[in-house]
């Protein structure tokens, strides 16, 4: 099948940057939210990112707000999901949300739709029957989209094998790297990794091993890197990292969760909100003195 209407059910962060790749590429886009302020929220940042890509990328500032003009921003489900040819959910990670989108969605989308889920440690399984459509439901995972550009393709046991080639060629005409997981992962290939990574840097600080900026200047140093894992963390979102922490039985991570709760509880869910374990939008770990 041919992909020409694309829908987006969540406009945070991720879905803002999905749905902006989408019309850029050339895709009627839609996005779906139930809160209006977050899909004004979603605009304005669509607006920013393409005069952050004008600058750096050659992307013409003009022809990236016409894409963003010819966006539907939409609270009402019917609208979002108008002709659609594939839906991708970005909403809350948590089971019984997105069963519910994935209940009334699956009822109201048309028979051609494409039903995926850009869950990051769910598995698409857990949500296939919901749809209504399991051979049609699929994981297609992306990243950040315009800097980190992969999209993992996860199948569940019922998915039908032909919709792979399709994602596989719907994710390079988004200027993304397509990877197959080819059976059910948490955390697919690249967040297994990350989570390894970000738990051992958690440990040490509840550990109370080391502080955050010690941490982070240890990876930054050794590694080369922008950033270490705490303000990588703040740049995922705390609240995303705890949902998947919290779930972990090891005491390790659950005193991690315990921690960033604490943040959490204080509105401080990191870039996002403008605070996190650094503060933006200047962090400590960007300043000129921060690795001397």
């Amino acid at each position: 099948m041919k992909i020409k209407n694309v829908c987006i059910l969540g406009a945070g962060t991720l879905g803002t940057r999905v749905a902006l790749q989408s019309a850029l590429s050339g895709y009627k886009v839609a996005v779906y939210d139930i809160s209006p302020a977050a899909l004004d929220n979603s605009k304005n940042i669509m607006e920013k990112i393409v005069r952050q890509l004008a600058k750096s990328s050659g992307l013409e500032a003009e022809a990236g707000l016409n894409a963003i003009s010819g966006i539907t921003f939409t609270d009402n489900p019917n609208v979002a999901v108008l002709d659609a040819d594939i839906i991708n959910e970005s909403v809350l990670e948590d089971v019984k949300v997105k069963n519910q989108v994935w209940k009334l969605f699956g009822k109201i989308a048309p028979e051609k739709t494409i039903f995926t889920t850009n869950t990051s440690f769910l598995l698409p399984s857990m949500f296939a029957d919901t749809s209504g459509h399991p051979a049609k439901f699929c994981a297609l995972h992306f990243h950040d989209v315009f800097y980190a550009k992969v999209v993992d393709i996860m199948p569940h046991s019922g998915t039908d094998e032909k919709l792979i080639p399709v994602l596989m060629e719907f994710g390079k005409s988004l200027e993304q790297v397509p990877v197959l997981v080819k059976k059910e992962n948490p955390g697919y290939i690249f967040n297994s990794m990350l989570m390894a990574f970000i738990g051992a840097a958690g440990k040490l600080l509840t550990g109370e091993v080391a502080s955050i900026e010690d941490i982070d200047k240890s990876w930054m140093v050794n590694f080369r890197m922008p950033s270490g894992p705490f303000g990588i963390l703040d740049t995922i979102g705390l609240d995303t990292a705890w949902h998947v922490t919290h779930k972990m039985p090891d005491k390790a991570s659950q005193a991690f969760a315990a921690l960033l709760k604490k943040y959490i509880d204080a509105g401080k869910l990191g870039e996002k909100t403008g605070e996190g374990f650094y503060t933006y939008p200047n962090p400590a770990y960007k300043a000129p003195g921060f690795l001397n």
